[in-house]
């Protein structure tokens, strides 16, 4: 199988998955629609600076983002146990185009969730530059890198009974601290949050504002995250490999 057919094969077998549609595609706008909607003329959502129909479009694309790259997960877990990646590893496929079909899916999927929040912010009255929907895009993708590792990690790690609730639970705590649900300016929570990647996902909102992308310390978190997770995915996929 080369690199090209197993790609076609992945995102097939991903968008054909009726559950994603109601978990990873409608969910994330049923909710932008019940929080921000009753909040739609707020400007200053909590003393941010930022509108609610922003704050939580991004969040919420955030949100859904990360449910998306850490599914990749499920799916790797659900091909161990049938035996489907020890199949593919007696064909010519490489183990960094195995990994790269994996990221490309995953993140086709968040890019389908996010582009369903900006048009459900459009409908609520959500008008940014071209420039800054671009480079608020191009934010919240680098900062789903850590995310789409993690997920890998977790796929190598769990069987299918434990990999849905450690998703779950994995999304909703760093949802929690990173300030998806609401702002987190202050005090110990706010260091907490600086540190996390979940956290930086939700300052590209400030970019629609026409405001500065990440400052030093948000690449240098996302930067550090990033290396962590995928040193220690790669290392969960050698054990994997060498189990008999």
């Amino acid at each position: 199988m080369n690199a090209s057919a197993y790609g076609r094969y992945e995102l097939l077998r991903t968008f054909r998955n009726r559950r994603l549609y109601i978990f990873s595609f409608g969910f994330p706008v049923v909710l932008y629609y019940a929080i921000a909607g009753p909040n739609r003329h707020l400007h200053n959502f909590s003393h941010t600076g930022i509108a609610a129909t922003v704050y939580f479009m991004v969040g919420l694309a955030g949100f859904g983002g990360m449910n998306a790259v850490l599914g990749s997960g499920a799916r790797i877990s659900a091909e161990r146990a049938v035996g489907w990646n020890r199949q593919l590893r007696l064909t010519p496929l490489s183990t960094r185009t195995y990994f790269r079909v994996k990221v490309l899916t995953a993140y086709a999927m968040a890019l389908v969730t996010i582009g369903l929040l900006y048009v459900a912010g459009a409908t609520l009255g959500v008008h940014l530059r071209s420039g800054d929907w671009l480079e608020m895009t191009a934010l919240m993708l680098v900062a789903l890198l850590p995310f789409a590792a993690i997920g890998i990690l977790l796929g190598h790690q769990l069987t299918p009974d434990s990999i849905g609730p450690a998703i779950g639970g994995t999304t909703a705590v760093f949802a929690l601290l990173g300030g998806i649900w609401f702002p987190i300016t202050s005090g110990v929570m706010h260091k907490i949050a600086e540190a996390l990647p979940s956290y930086w996902l939700v300052q590209a909102s400030r970019v629609g504002l026409g405001g500065h992308g990440w400052g030093r310390t948000g690449w240098l978190v996302v930067i550090a995250w990033t290396a962590g997770a995928t040193i220690l995915a790669r290392r969960a996929y050698a054990r994997d490999t060498q189990r008999v």
